[in-house]
């Protein structure tokens, strides 16, 4: 009797183990991530709010970035010595005549012309991919009678921008915490905004909506929601699971418990397969590990150990992760018309240098594997998309190369029969450019230099691709 045979029983209790784990980690979930969250007080909230932040985000760039040179040197993405040699060239003509020629002759310079005109189109068409009406610090604590009354208005305003095709392609609200203090508010808030918006939509809820807990500290907390969301849903005739959530991971006692272990993966277990994203809070942790107000920023040492620790729990689960915002804003100190030169270049000086430390932040998180942010006012979407567009287009050609010869790789190996078992690399290069098209760096016709094509692309996984390329290569197609 073979090894194998005799231990048939302990490969049975490996095998459930095995299959246990792969339910806990499933992989990237192959759906669009936002590259931001923009935050509103919910009194503020209107059904236009989001074509009005575009038209406030178009306005500063017009403002402050209006041709890709001074965009470039005023967020910060293009070095001093590329931008003084562009300055001295007429390299728009080109640009317009042959984009290509321009990209392979000079790179630096077309990332430069490519990200302004690209960011412009993008708050021109979409400026926010995700929106939450705010309940808790954007609100604030007010009288019973006006939070009720803000979330029946707010929620009437959602359906008449869903009725009128305004939302963005994220909407939800955040909702107070489930402290004890805080408990009985926060589930009233929950109840009048959702009846109201369910009666006013005959039943339908916005697509990909969500409700943010923050502030998360026990398991208690995010399997009270899930309570909490059963009985809206019963109420409501809503499918088993249709009311998702967000955690907000905010304080130090999130990462570290009181017997020496993380609670992190016990809070996400009690969303029992609702949880969307974990978001971290810069400015509540800070203040909780005793950072002064002076050093409170999201690239503080604490704030990268945070982010790590939700990264080493959270990865592989299919849950996103976001990072803060940055809380200094793009904002001149001069207001009004007629104002001097020197009015003027101060508050140029103020929104560029506002700009500069957002790109800073913005992507430092990148770098290290946070997609997401928050965003607090309109004139920090146009850093917000020329970061992101920076980083994506910087590396595309190498990443596009990669994952083509991976992609080659991977299909020879099934279609031979080889076991190819690194489907993680494939899904996190696929990713790259998901993550890219997504936030409109790139459109699907540049996403061919990846090898793969519009329909393989729009499978969003990588399993799935090389599922297909099989099936096709095997029936000769």
């Amino acid at each position: 009797m073979s090894l194998v045979d005799e231990a048939t029983a302990h490969f049975a209790a490996l095998g459930e183990a095995n299959r246990t784990l792969a339910r806990l980690y499933p992989g990237d979930r192959p759906t669009r991530q936002p590259v931001h969250t923009v935050y509103g007080g919910a009194q503020l909230y209107k059904a236009e709010t989001t074509k009005r932040l575009g038209e406030l985000a178009l306005a500063s760039l017009e403002a402050y970035g209006k041709d890709p040179l001074e965009f470039a040197r005023g967020v910060g993405f293009a070095s001093p010595k590329t931008l003084e040699r562009l300055a001295s060239a007429n390299l728009a003509a080109e640009l317009e005549r042959d984009p290509l020629a321009l990209k392979q002759r000079d790179p630096e310079a077309w990332l430069v012309f490519a990200v302004h005109s690209r960011v412009q189109a993008k708050l021109a068409r979409e400026p926010v991919e995700d929106f939450r009406i705010d309940f808790e610090d954007g609100f604030g604590a007010r009288p019973d009678s006006e939070e009720d009354d803000t979330a029946q208005r707010a929620a009437l305003e959602v359906a008449h921008a869903l009725a009128e095709e305004q939302l963005p392609p994220f909407i939800g609200i955040r909702i107070k915490s489930l402290s004890e203090e805080w408990k009985h508010r926060a589930a009233r808030t929950l109840e009048l905004f959702v009846d109201t918006l369910l009666k006013a939509t005959s039943g339908v809820l916005p697509p990909n909506f969500v409700v943010t807990l923050p502030k998360v500290t026990i398991p208690e907390q995010p399997r009270t929601l899930v309570r909490l969301f059963e009985l809206l849903e019963r109420r409501h005739g809503l499918e088993h699971g249709a009311l998702r959530l967000e955690l907000m991971i905010e304080t130090t006692q999130s990462l570290l418990g009181p017997n020496g272990y993380s609670p992190l993966p016990k809070l996400l277990d009690a969303c029992e397969g609702r949880c969307q994203a974990a978001h971290f809070g810069t400015y509540d942790f800070t203040a909780s590990a005793n950072i002064t107000a002076a050093y409170q920023h999201m690239r503080h040492p604490m704030c990268d150990l945070a982010k790590g620790m939700m990264t080493l729990a959270y990865a592989g689960t299919g849950i996103f992760l976001s990072d803060g915002a940055t809380n200094v804003m793009p904002v001149g100190p001069h207001r009004g018309k007629g104002l001097s030169p020197e009015q003027l270049a101060e508050n140029r000086a103020a929104v560029h240098s506002a700009w500069q430390l957002s790109h800073q932040s913005i992507r430092h998180s990148l770098e290290n594997g946070y997609y997401q942010g928050w965003d607090l006012h309109p004139a920090q979407l146009p850093v917000r998309y020329a970061t992101c567009y920076a980083f994506f287009l910087e590396g595309f050609a190498q990443a596009a190369e990669r994952l083509r010869n991976f992609v080659d790789k991977a299909a020879q190996a099934t279609l031979v029969g080889d076991v190819f078992d690194d489907a993680a690399t494939g899904q996190g290069l696929l990713n790259y450019f998901l993550r890219a098209q997504n936030s409109g760096a790139i459109d699907l016709e540049e996403a061919r230099a990846t090898g793969l094509t519009p329909d393989e692309l729009n499978l969003r996984s990588f399993a799935k691709i090389l599922a297909a390329r099989r099936e096709r290569l095997g029936t000769g197609g």
